[in-house]
Parts: C-alpha cells; sequence; structure tokens
C-alpha cells in the first residue's frame, strides 16, 4: 500500500535522492499491482516530487548563471543553454 500524502516522508535532501524516490512510484504505477487508492496516492507522490525536482534544477540554473566566468576573467551572469552549455 501507497503511504498517504501525511504519511510520506519528507522529501530526499538532494536531487538523486527526489529522482531515485519518483523512479520507484513510476516502477510501482507501471507494475498494475496497486489498487485505484493506491495508485492515485503514488501519483500524488510523484507530483510532489516532480515539483521539488523542477525546483532544484531551477536553483542549480540560477546558480549557473551567477557563476559563469566572463572575457574579462569576472564571474558574472550569462545565458542558460539547456542542453547543458552556458553561451
Amino acid at each position: 500500500m501507497v503511504d498517504s500524502p501525511a504519511d510520506m516522508p519528507p522529501a530526499p535532501q538532494d536531487f538523486a535522492a527526489t529522482l531515485e524516490r519518483l523512479e520507484a512510484l513510476v516502477a510501482r504505477l507501471e507494475s498494475g499491482s496497486l489498487s485505484l487508492e493506491d495508485s492515485l496516492a503514488a501519483f500524488e507522490q510523484g507530483v510532489g516530487l516532480t515539483r521539488d525536482a523542477q525546483q532544484r534544477l531551477d536553483a542549480a540554473e540560477l546558480r549557473v548563471r551567477q557563476l559563469i566566468e566572463q572575457p574579462t576573467g569576472e564571474l558574472g551572469e550569462a545565458p542558460f543553454d539547456t542542453e547543458g552549455r552556458a553561451q
């Protein structure tokens, strides 16, 4: 049985742990072994974990923008390429 949102453990402290929990929930949902109620609870948990992961990615993007070295040697903001390269 899937924990209810009130029983759900706190969000993991790092991005990798958040993804691991999300992948485990997806695997349980895809297995087809959960009841409708448990599937809905797992889906709700997955939405929460997805939001947490997106917030972590957004925060990381802001940090990358702040840490790009400029041609003058100073650190400054630069556009963020979604493929993982600053331009």
